[in-house]
């Protein structure tokens, strides 16, 4: 295997189109084409992560956040980056890096988040938009079903829990080709009237090319009719945050004991009791302040995530239970999930789940 195979495998579970357009993921150090040697995962790439990448003889780091977050002027060693950067490189180790793909993924930080506090009954608490696109395209009546059938196969058609999704409608097609083309039917310079079948289906954005190769591919005609539109259609499966439900309501006080077990942390800042019992529960691993008003939209009962300011809990207005377990707390499970996925895909090289643990927030 060669490091690439690996990235084919994290990209099936969370294609980098959905990442945030501020971040910066994907294989920032390294050479995809070289041959693995076996990977390393982790939540943070530090000095102390590439040490233990080199004793467990790992070419590839996979870390969630990336090493490499603003431009590099110089690298000299003189900041932890820099150290990491040169470290890497001196030993022929890959970093690749997932961050907000993974954030965006349906199987991803907040599903793992999800599955480590056992809810049930999950969607996306804020869908990306702009993530699915509609393909229009023309096809002779004849090769309608063959094409239709290639393009489910590459992906299209999908809505929710339906697949091969389309629309037909049938009607007449007219063109003339002139004397430099190469018509698959009809004659040069003659108008031509053909039977057709217009196709609409719908995909995800990170598709889009593999579909228009497939209609290329599939279709007989020299010059291809199609269009390509983004949809302001919610999409489902892709956005940030989830929202689920616990398998039975608790009291408050129960939910945090709970939440304290089940995230492995060490203390919980929270805003004022509300006297309820907890059901519906919103996550969101990392910073998440600005999911509040989603989550109490949701009608979430209480909402776990990181990073709230003071005034952020003055926000939960006697309407929900905002909980903030730290950022690493609420990520931390990540490296788990992600090396239990390759371990499914991969199993002739050794998956390593790094026991480096890359907090930097130290409780007293």
């Amino acid at each position: 295997m060669i490091i690439q195979d690996v990235i084919d495998h994290l990209e099936t579970l969370a294609p980098l189109a959905y990442a945030e357009d501020f971040d910066n993921v994907g294989l920032l150090v390294g050479d995809k084409r070289a041959k693995l040697t076996g990977v390393l995962v982790t939540l943070d790439t530090l000095e102390t992560v590439v040490d233990e990448a080199i004793e467990n003889n790992c070419n590839l780091i996979v870390s969630f956040h990336p090493i490499i977050f603003k431009g590099l002027k110089k690298i000299t060693g003189k900041t932890y980056v820099e150290r990491v950067v040169l470290k890497a490189i001196k030993h022929d180790i890959a970093i690749y890096t997932m961050h907000t793909a993974l954030d965006n993924a349906f199987h991803g930080v907040n599903d793992m988040i999800c599955n480590q506090l056992k809810l049930s009954n999950k969607q996306v608490l804020i869908p990306q938009p702009q993530t699915i696109k509609k393909l229009t395209t023309y096809v002779p009546k004849n090769e309608a079903e063959q094409l239709r059938e290639a393009l489910f196969n590459a992906g299209a058609g999908t809505i929710g829990n339906y697949n091969n999704c389309s629309f037909n409608v049938e009607g007449y097609g007219t063109f003339n080709a002139n004397k430099n083309a190469n018509p698959t039917i009809g004659e040069r310079g003659v108008t031509y009237t053909e039977f057709e079948t217009k196709i609409t289906v719908t995909f995800p954005k990170h598709l889009e090319s593999q579909i228009l190769k497939t209609l290329f591919d599939t279709h007989s005609y020299e010059e291809v009719a199609f269009e390509v539109v983004s949809i302001e259609n919610k999409n489902q499966h892709i956005g940030i945050g989830m929202v689920g439900e616990l398998q039975e309501s608790m009291d408050e006080k129960n939910f945090l004991t709970y939440v304290k077990d089940k995230m492995n942390t060490e203390c919980i800042r929270h805003s004022a009791f509300l006297n309820k019992n907890i059901k519906k529960v919103a996550v969101l691993g990392g910073s998440g302040s600005f999911a509040i008003d989603a989550a109490k939209a949701a009608g979430a009962d209480a909402f776990i995530t990181a990073d709230l300011k003071y005034h952020d809990f003055f926000t939960a207005e006697n309407s929900i239970l905002l909980t903030d377990i730290g950022h690493y707390e609420s990520e931390q499970f990540t490296k788990n999930g992600l090396v239990a996925h390759l371990t499914k895909k991969i199993t002739n090289f050794a998956i390593i789940l790094s026991k480096t643990n890359t907090n930097p927030v130290k409780y007293f």
